[in-house]
Order: structure tokens, then sequence, then C-alpha cells
């Protein structure tokens, strides 16, 4: 039986991956901050599925988390096998108003936390000859985004990773997916909604958190490299490519105005 480890596995997106990959027979190591939670979680999950859990609470975007993590699992002689880096945090607003510490807090987390957890459990999967790695992007990655600057420059940062590591393991048995969905109902939107008192969204724009679950489980099992959620975020994507970048600024200027005024 193979292992996942899921990382922002307490809510949102990781939660209903871990039951997706629970449903699938895999063994799971969950992480997040909240021990609690993630508690709750592995209890549901091994009653429902009949699988072994281990629950790791870790904050990701401190240095050093991610080796100490795999230190631990390592002590456990806990492999794993398929590798899910969900972990991330969002801001709203302006790029003068979030301030410092809140872009250091997406860095940190968002880019340095995600290479980390890649360091320290890609290469073995690579001297196994097998695994699966799922980065949790967005479809903030194919465009900039005005109100979401550094989230969507740090979601640009996982998806190019995620490209190019893709073919850097091509002949090598580990296939490596980038999930990008659009808008969705998880508490990390919620909450910059709140912190940011507006991020104002269209009902039809949010996405199902399930949904999305579900097309990057399936994406990660076929090894596909690059999955878009919703038929019109794949649109919104591929009109994006075909416009100018002044246009495309001009564009996403007026939408990122629109979150912040309305």
């Amino acid at each position: 039986m193979k292992t996942t480890l899921i990382t922002g596995a307490s809510s949102g997106i990781g939660k209903s991956l871990a039951a997706l990959f629970a449903q699938g027979g895999s063994n799971l190591v969950l992480v997040a901050r909240s021990q609690t939670k993630l508690e709750e979680l592995a209890q549901q999950l091994q009653a429902e599925y009949k699988i072994t859990v281990w629950v790791e609470p870790a904050d990701l975007s401190r240095p050093g988390a991610a080796k100490t993590l795999a230190a631990s699992l390592a002590r456990q002689d806990i492999k794993v096998e398929i590798l899910v880096n969900n972990a991330g945090v969002l801001e709203h607003g302006r790029f003068i108003d979030i301030g410092t510490e809140a872009h250091r807090r997406m860095l940190d987390l968002n880019i340095s936390g995600l290479t980390e957890m890649l360091d320290c459990f890609l290469p073995a999967m690579v001297e196994r000859g097998s695994g699966r790695v799922l980065n949790v992007a967005s479809i903030a990655s194919f465009q900039p985004i005005p109100s979401l600057a550094i989230y969507a420059a740090s979601k640009a940062f996982v998806l190019s990773l995620t490209e190019s590591l893709a073919e850097e393991l091509k002949g090598s048995g580990v296939s490596i997916t980038a999930l990008c969905p659009g808008i969705t109902a998880t508490n990390m939107v919620s909450t910059a909604q709140e912190n940011s008192g507006g991020l104002n969204i269209p009902d039809f724009l949010i996405g199902d958190v399930d949904d999305v679950a579900a097309d990057g489980y399936k994406a990660c099992m076929k090894g596909e490299v690059i999955v878009v959620p919703g038929a019109m975020n794949l649109a919104a994507i591929l009109a994006g490519r075909a416009i100018p970048k002044w246009l495309l600024r001009r564009i996403t200027g007026a939408v990122g105005r629109y979150t912040t005024d309305n």
C-alpha cells in the first residue's frame, strides 16, 4: 500500500484530496499547523477507509521545517510515494497596503516551503524509480493579477518549477503535476475576503472544492503535467495567451480594481 503525504491537509483542497487518496487505498501523512484538525480528519479517514494515517503538525513557512518533517518520517520508516504540496497562503489588496510580513509569509510558504518539500522527498522517489508529485498552483500562475500580485507571482513560480521538473524527470518513473484551479470556495479565500474587506467575486466564478480536488487527483494519477479545472478557467487561460500582454494587463487591472473598490 502506498503512502501519500499531503500538506495543508486540514481544510479546503488538501482535505478533499486526503479523502480521495484514502478512497484510492493509500495510507496518509497529514501535515498542517493545526494538530487538532489533523487528528479529527485522521480518525474520520481511518474509520471510513481502513487505512493508516499519521499526523505531523508543522509550519512549513519556517526554514528547516520540511527537513525536520522528513527526519521524523525517516525515524518511523515511512516512505512517501506520493507528495501533495497543497499548503499555501493568499493575501488580497494593493501591494503597498499588504505589508512586509504578509509578503514574506506568502513567499516563505508558497515558494520556499514547497521547494524544500521537493528537495526533501523527490530524490528518494527518483532513487526508487517511482513516485508522483502534485503541486497546487493556481490559474493566477498564467497572468499578472493586480490586487493578488505576490500570490500570483508565487504561483507562477510553482507552475514554472513543475514544468521544468516534468522534463528533468522524464524516464525516471516519477511524474509531477501542477493543479491550477481558479477561485475556489476554501477557508483561504474566505479569510482573504475578511481581511481585505473586499475581494468581491461573483458566485458563478467560485469553484467547488471537491470538484477541483477530483480533477487534481485524476491528473496526478495519470501523470499529467498541468490540469486546469473548469471550462471557464481553461477558456480564460487560452484567451489570455492569445491577446497582447499590454491588453492582458489592462483587463486584469480592471478586474483587480473591481475586487478592491466594490
